[in-house]
């Protein structure tokens, strides 16, 4: 083993010190190299001052003498000199289950794993692994090992990992680390390594490496270290010894050691104990005499005959490189190499003491940044010495001296220069700190894992995706892990889709555990984002806390949520949510993100409950240290410009540098005051407490909503999708009005849509009416739909309410008043008269004004110099009953004063003009009121006390609808409760509508809004009886009942079989009375209101219902049986429904509607709600009240009679069976279906066809014959009917159908004939037979297709020439049901055959159908098949169709959706090229390359090559196989085709020169051998006899030179 490792060096720096030091290590060559090694220190002493020793190394003379000296390239230890089995002194760094981190010399780490420590110990590891059990023997590393140890050890392999690092993996197993030592060579006072194997009862076997050795370690000289190291009782299988050898018996078979510490550290090596090369170990302590100093460090001589050297980073810093040749030291040997036997040194005090340990950093100085640090030395090839602030020495290697190689300057590194510079780690080995220069690293947020924080936000790039998680790089050296479920906030079933290897990720830390080195981060965004307090520690945990977790289980019992440092809590099923919630585990998902309350803690125990009902009173608690930062989102901004739907404004808090939004709609709560604000502002105006709504870049968006900045403040608001819960109420505007519903968007972005059904408790017959964007609306979550992130929303009034609608009212109206205010005081700062003047008046301030006109509708305008620019107006009920002329002067009271318009109302009424004694209001109290003004947001009452007062219009943000009687009108007599009584600026005081008293409408049932709202409105108790006479107004009209408004609380109803006596068949009686018309009706009965039941004459007391009325002329008791349609056609039910009167219904059957065939076919477009009819009754059902109808009278079904009938059952060969009116049935022969043969004579009728057919015979025989239907139609009959015989004539052709066969009479034959007739029938059997067996035989018919493909149901080739028998033809229907057929019957095993006939099914389509049918076929056929195969076939369809433009989309599509499959791109590249596109081409490999995994790039360039060369550019194909193949020599199938490609197409020269290039490849032998087969082949086939025989030549030749070399 020894002579390989010498002959075939390990290392690239290995070889130099091999040809210096000699072959080999013999003693004798040791003495030889100790006389060169004077030698040349004498010359060097004549020779220093003369020449360099650079110079001298040209010489050849001085690099034989002296080989090992004159080696002073006393470089420091780098991993290039590492080699397998080289032997090291290292300390331990770290400790961990499973592996020891050793620093070794020069600031190099390694790593011991944890089988790598003794044979015993690992014999133990695999016991318990067996056994899966834990044995009391076996101690943790953590137990037996700890940071500052100095350990022995053996280099086992230096690996690469991926990302180009390299790994040194280490042994200290003494079996590795001593396995040059003999038993013969064992000596007393040797210092080995020894590991305890077993515990004896007067002293402790110790594993020391040699073979044939036992080693005994008696307890009595273990004592004292056991005490020492106080590491337990006893000494542990597998712990480290520093052995002294005591006594040696049996020639090395026997050894006694001893552990005593002040023995270990008094031990030297001499050479009395036989030290060679071979077994020499790192750790002894020897004395040495300086040989040469350099700058880089110092040659010794040591034990006589060997050297070493000392590098620049081992000599003792208090010496510094003070040494002289001949002074003698005292060293430790810290590395052997195996095959140059190089030794390297230390002269430091720390290590001159076996046993002891190195000087250690203190904590708080890794990682420290100095600010000064001065350099002492500069290494070209390795770095710097620095001096640090604390008169420490450093080292940094040359890679941290600067960012790159490019901008390193060695000048600025010249003794006495000054660095900023950073401490990134301390090698023990050294006991140095390392350094970084870099100013990344110098400003690096985190450098070890003791730098990372549970919470910290980071940056960290993807490394690998595991099942477990996605591992990531924070910085080097540091790593974490996302596990699966923090991922994203959803659980990824595939992230690879979302996350490459590379991409740049921000993450939170979930857990950092430095010791172990275990960092775990979460993706979630809604945590990252989190600006709540986070929870890591039970202490932290108080209550009302609020905090973000994420839930880890859902059970029946509630859920249990996880936060940071995997402190978990439980959240009970009440504290789920608001409403009770009995499946947790469907409502809440694992991994869902949750904002939670801490409820109660218990630190000790560990114990935290939490809840999801999050109160305001907490919330704001929690909250308050986040208050500042909200102040900070409001800002004062400055208008600077006025858009048509906004403002551009500029923020004054940046100095007005920046700009931002603020749209119309978002500048109040009230649409009013959005107008008027708008209106009255002007550039240079200051708008204070302005919200950002949203910043997206170079748009900033602000917000003046007080009702969104208050949610905002109290933290009612979600920031993200994550946090929103079903049954949350969240403030929002309307983002968009659509048709279907209101899309509302809440502040940080998150938008839900409140769809029709949800957005009003009234029936919402248009969106727009209900909603206009911009509104402020409060929204109740309904539910969420994470996988699609949509939000479902409700703003009914009901929902969203808080169940006060006063105070939600009178607070709208406050806060409306006060906006008012502030526009008010915006306005008197105007110089502009007219502003003025709106700012004077108030409402109920009493004016002087002249009459300026009066108008048509009884309203006047008025003027006057204190209302100069503005239009004054009184309508006509507040001019009461004065009569007034233009020009007189009058006394007006101010209703309301709209700066919008610049319009005043005002009143002359006498009762609000007169003085009357203040009264004194108060509060709560509650007054009888008038309505005078009604504006936008609110209305002007007056009091009985005379004072005018505003109410509002609007209970809530939503009640923004109202139909026409809930609307309230002027001179309206309501009651109203004062909330604010003082008048202050608004000239009036303010109140709320009295609910108690309130006449609105009340929802009950989710039918018609109108209707019930007008028969619930009649729900009073009323004197009307039976017959009396009663006087109305028509408030609606609907299809079947006419509403009429008795009085005013009283409404009756009309049915429309009450309105006339005569009534005209299809008219619609209701719409004879108009809405508004007067009309006189008696009273007939009544409806009850509960169940809408009707109560008849017989019940005349009838107090609490509906009173019904009639209106026809004569004696209202009379009965004309008509009826009326109440409804739409059931089609599901085949019947019409129709009121005859209000309490008979009746049923129309389909066949009884009319005798029409076109009606039939759509009774739902003949037939109308409200339409009169006039019926037959055919019978009653259950009740009298329920009837059966026709519309055709009772149906005869006599002989001849013509009648209508829906095909029921179609018999093949025999005929139909239709269903006719009255439920009856008939059935139609084959030979009475049509008066023209035809081969298929049931193809044009289907079941459910409408016919029309005659009775002929009795038992309901019909005809379907036009010429029985319509006999007086001269049209010819192509074949006539045949009756009898008297029908047919001579000569006559007759088509017909076959109705039976039976055999004939019997006919005497002869013998002869009978013989010969038989014969001739076989004859033809056999003719038949042979025709129908012969294979090449093409079917003629239908049939024979049929019976083909009965026979053999999964061929596709079968199928695909039916189908084109049928479009030979023509019938393009037909070969689509045949491909259908096709489809249903072939096996869903046989995939490819299925497949051929969906591509047959696209051709069709392309060829016969239209795109829209074409693209249908393309969704099914993709959903049935292998997705990718039925793109391609459409590719190829199109461009044979040459729809280059439908082709090109679809590769497109192709590319995004398979953009890992290489044959996408190769076939794409092919289309391109087939279209003249090289260029694209060219494009598309480059994209190709982008997307493909590198492994197929050689394959994918080669096979764009090839294409290249058939359909392009063939000088581009020729580059691109040159490329490739000089990067990828070796790549023979790549020649090959190269090869065959250019013998079709190229010249005989550039083959030739391929043939040249291979053959003089470093190729294996058999690869060789084909290459020169197919030269020869080739110069055979095209070339010369001189050609063919400088093949065979250069053939000869390598063979000749390998077997020269196989020799060698």
């Amino acid at each position: 083993m020894a002579s390989i490792e010498e002959n075939f060096p390990r290392g690239g720096i290995q070889k130099k010190p091999s040809e210096k030091t000699g072959k080999a290590p013999k003693p004798t060559t040791e003495q030889d190299n100790l006389f060169d090694v004077r030698h040349e220190e004498q010359s060097q002493k004549r020779k220093r001052n003369q020449e360099d020793l650079g110079k001298r190394k040209k010489f050849k003379a001085d690099r034989k003498a002296g080989a090992k000296d004159n080696a002073m390239n006393i470089e420091p230890l780098t991993i290039e000199h590492l080699c397998e089995g080289m032997l090291l002194l290292g300390c331990i760094k770290e400790v961990s289950d499973f592996e020891l981190v050793i620093s070794l010399p020069n600031g190099l780490t390694g790593f011991v794993p944890v089988t790598q420590i003794s044979d015993a110990y690992s014999k133990m590891l695999s016991k318990q692994v067996a056994q899966g059990e834990l044995l009391e023997d076996l101690h943790s590393l953590l137990d037996m090992y700890s940071p500052g140890m100095l350990v022995r050890c053996i280099v086992t392999s230096v690996e690469k990992s991926a990302d180009g690092r390299r790994s040194i993996k280490l042994s200290i197993n003494p079996k590795n680390v001593n396995k040059g030592l003999h038993a013969s060579a064992l000596t007393s006072g040797m210092l080995l390594s020894g590991f305890v194997s077993s515990a004896e009862d007067h002293g402790y076997l110790i594993d020391i490496g040699v073979n044939g050795t036992h080693a005994f370690l008696p307890r009595q000289k273990a004592q004292n270290y056991i005490k020492a190291v106080k590491r337990g009782p006893d000494l542990k299988i597998g712990q480290n010894l520093n052995c002294v050898i005591e006594q040696v018996k049996n020639e090395g078979r026997i050894v006694r050691l001893s552990v005593d510490r002040s023995e270990v550290a008094a031990s030297l090596a001499t050479e009395q104990q036989n030290w060679t090369l071979s077994n020499l170990l790192p750790g002894l302590v020897v004395k040495a005499k300086v040989q040469k100093v350099n700058p880089l460090g110092i040659s010794l001589t040591f034990l006589s005959s060997f050297t070493g050297i000392v590098d620049f980073m081992h000599v003792d810093p208090d010496k510094s490189m003070n040494y002289s040749p001949n002074q003698v030291v005292k060293a430790c040997i810290l590395s052997v190499h195996p095959t140059s036997k190089v030794v390297r040194l230390t002269l430091r005090q720390s290590f001159l003491n076996p046993g002891g340990s190195p000087n250690q950093l203190s904590n708080d100085r890794m990682g420290a940044v100095v600010e000064e640090s001065t350099v002492k030395a500069f290494y070209k090839q390795f770095g710097a010495i620095f001096e640090l602030d604390d008169g420490t020495h450093a080292f940094a290697r040359l890679k941290h001296l600067s960012k790159n190689r490019k901008s390193f300057k060695p000048a600025a590194f010249k003794a006495g220069c000054k660095h900023k510079c950073r401490i990134i780690d301390y090698s023990l080995m050294d006991e140095m700190c390392i350094l970084s220069l870099k100013y990344q690293v110098i400003g690096a947020r985190f450098l070890q894992y003791q730098d990372i924080h549970t919470g910290d936000v980071v940056q960290a790039r993807v490394l690998a995706l595991k099942p477990i998680g996605m591992q990531v790089k924070v910085t080097d050296g540091i790593k974490g892990l996302v596990p699966s479920l923090h991922l994203a906030d959803v659980i990824l079933k595939q992230p690879e889709k979302k996350y490459n290897i590379g991409d740049e990720v921000k993450c939170r830390v979930l857990e950092c555990n430095p010791a172990e080195k275990k960092l775990f981060l979460t993706l979630k965004k809604t945590l990252i984002q989190s600006k709540l307090p986070i929870l890591s520690k039970y202490e932290d945990a108080e209550p009302g806390l609020i905090t973000h977790g994420f839930v880890v289980c859902a059970r029946e019992f509630g859920c249990i949520v996880k936060f940071y440092n995997d402190v978990k809590g439980l959240v009970p099923k009440n504290e789920l949510s608001a409403e009770p919630i009995s499946c947790p585990d469907k409502v809440f998902q694992e991994g869902q993100v949750v904002k939670v309350m801490v409820l109660k803690c218990e630190p000790e125990q560990e114990r935290l409950l939490l809840s999801f009902k999050l109160s305001s009173m907490s919330a704001s608690e929690g909250k308050s240290e986040h208050t500042p930062k909200k102040k900070q989102e409001m800002v004062d901004v400055k208008v600077l410009k006025k858009k048509e739907n906004g403002l551009e404004v500029s923020i004054l808090e940046d100095e007005g540098n920046v700009i931002a939004s603020l749209p119309t709609v978002y500048l109040s709560d009230f649409v009013a005051n959005c107008k008027l604000l708008w209106h009255c502002l002007q550039e240079g105006d200051v708008l204070p407490r302005v919200m950002c709504l949203s910043d997206k870049g170079d748009r900033i968006i602000l917000c003046r909503k007080s009702a969104v900045i208050s949610a905002l403040q109290e933290e009612q608001v979600v920031r993200n999708f994550s946090e929103i819960q079903p049954g949350m109420l969240l403030t929002g505007y309307v983002r968009n009005v659509m048709h279907f519903g209101v899309f509302v968007e809440f502040p940080f972005g998150v938008t839900g849509l409140a769809p029709k059904v949800s957005m009003s408790d009234k029936f919402v017959t248009d969106t727009k009416d209900h909603f206009v964007v911009g509104q402020t609306v409060i929204a109740k979550v309904m539910s969420t739909d994470e996988e699609k992130q949509r939000v479902l929303l409700n703003l009914k009034v009901s929902e969203c309410s808080s169940g006060n609608p006063a105070a939600e009212s009178f607070s709208l109206l406050n806060q409306y008043f006060k906006e008012v205010k502030e526009i008010r005081n915006l306005l008197k700062r105007r110089e502009s008269g007219i502003a003025r003047s709106l700012c004077e008046l108030m409402p109920g301030k009493e004016l002087q004004l002249v009459v300026q006109d009066v108008k048509e509708d009884g309203s006047a305008l008025f003027s006057g110099s204190c209302v100069k620019g503005l239009t004054v107006t009184a309508t006509r009920y507040h001019l009461g009953d004065k009569s007034i002329a233009p020009g007189e002067k009058r006394k007006v009271l101010v209703l309301h004063v709209d700066a919008l318009t610049s319009k005043v109302y005002v009143s002359l009424r006498e009762e609000l003009l007169k003085q009357r004694p203040k009264q004194q209001l108060t509060e709560n109290s509650q007054h009888s009121a008038i309505v005078q003004h009604i504006a936008e947001e609110f209305a002007i009452v007056s009091l009985e006390t005379g004072q005018l007062a505003a109410i509002p219009i609007a209970s809530h943000f939503n009640d923004t609808f109202r139909f026409d009687s809930e609307k309230l009108k002027v001179g309206q007599t309501i009651y109203a409760t004062l909330k604010m009584v003082k008048v202050n600026d608004h000239g009036v005081v303010l109140a709320v509508q009295d609910p108690a008293k309130k006449n609105v409408f009340v929802r009950v049932r989710k039918e018609s809004e109108t209707t019930l709202e007008e028969m619930l409105a009649a729900a009073v108790t009323h004197s009307l009886s039976v017959g009396d006479i009663v006087t109305g107004t028509v408030k609606s009209v609907k299809p079947t009942h006419v509403t009429v408004a008795i009085d005013d609380k009283l409404t009756g109803s009309i049915h429309a079989s009450r309105i006339l006596d005569e009534v005209p068949i299809d008219s619609f009686p209701t719409h004879t009375l108009k809405a508004g018309q007067k009309v006189t009706a008696r009273v007939i009965g009544g409806r009850d209101v509960n169940t809408h039941r009707y109560l008849p004459i017989t019940h005349p007391h009838f107090t609490r219902s509906i009173p019904e009325l009639s209106i026809r002329p004569r004696s209202y008791t009379v009965f004309l049986f008509v009826c009326f349609v109440s409804s739409q056609y059931n089609v599901l039910k085949n019947w019409l429904e129709v009121e005859v009167t209000p309490d008979v219904r009746g049923r129309v059957p389909h066949l009884m509607l009319s005798p029409s065939t076109k009606v039939l076919k759509h009774p739902e477009k003949n037939f109308k709600n409200g339409q009169a009819l006039s019926a037959t009754v055919t019978g009653t059902g259950v009740t009298e009240t329920n009837l059966f109808l026709s519309l055709i009278g009772i149906p005869s079904l006599q002989q001849s009679t013509i009648t209508v009938g829906v095909i029921a059952k179609m018999i093949p060969h025999v005929g139909l069976t239709v269903t006719l009116p009255g439920g009856k049935t008939g059935k139609v022969s084959i030979f009475h279906l049509s008066d023209k043969y035809t081969e298929n004579p049931l193809s044009d009728f289907k079941v459910g066809k409408v016919v029309r057919s005659v009775t002929f015979l009795f038992f309901l025989q019909l005809s379907l014959r036009q010429s029985r239907l319509n006999p007086r139609n001269s049209s010819k009959v192509e074949d006539p009917e045949i009756t009898s015989t008297k029908d047919v004539k001579k000569g006559q052709l007759v088509r017909g159908y076959v109705k039976s066969v039976t055999p004939s009479g019997p006919k005497k034959q002869t013998k002869k004939e009978k013989e010969l007739e038989k014969q001739k029938k076989e004859k033809e059997l056999c003719k038949l037979e042979a025709a129908l067996m012969d294979p090449s035989r093409q079917p003629q018919s239908a049939d024979d297709f049929d019976r083909l493909v009965l026979s053999s149901p999964d061929s596709s080739i079968l199928w695909l020439q039916y189908m084109a028998f049928h479009l030979q033809a023509t019938e393009i229907e037909k070969a689509r049901a045949v491909a259908e057929r096709a489809l249903k019957t072939i096996c869903f095993r046989e995939e490819q055959e299925k497949l051929n006939v969906w591509v047959a099914l696209l051709n069709l389509e392309n060829m016969y159908g239209t795109e829209e049918t074409l693209m249908k076929v393309f969704e099914r056929a993709v959903q049935y098949n292998e997705p990718l195969k039925v793109f391609q076939h459409l590719c190829d369809i199109y461009a044979n169709s040459e729809k280059y433009k439908q082709a090109e989309e679809l590769y497109h599509t192709m590319l995004r959706r398979f953009r890992q499959e290489k044959s996408v791109w190769l076939k794409y590249a092919s289309f391109l090229l087939k279209q003249g596109q090289t260029e694209a081409t060219h494009r598309l490999l480059e994209r190709a390359l982008k997307a493909l995994p590198t492994k197929e790039h050689v394959d994918v360039i080669s096979r764009f090559a090839q294409l290249e060369f058939r359909f392009g550019d063939t000088e581009h194909a020729k580059a691109l196989f040159d490329s490739t193949l000089n990067s990828y020599p070796k790549r023979t199938d790549i020649w090959s085709i190269y090869m065959d490609i250019m013998i079709k197409h190229g010249s005989q020269k550039e083959v030739r020169d391929i043939f040249e290039k291979v053959i003089h490849l470093n190729l294996a032998p058999k690869k060789m051998k084909f290459f020169f087969k197919r030269y020869l082949d080739y110069e055979k086939k095209y070339g010369t006899e001189e050609t063919v025989l400088a093949v065979k030549t250069a053939a000869l030749e390598y063979v000749e030179a390998k077997s020269s070399l196989a020799d060698a």
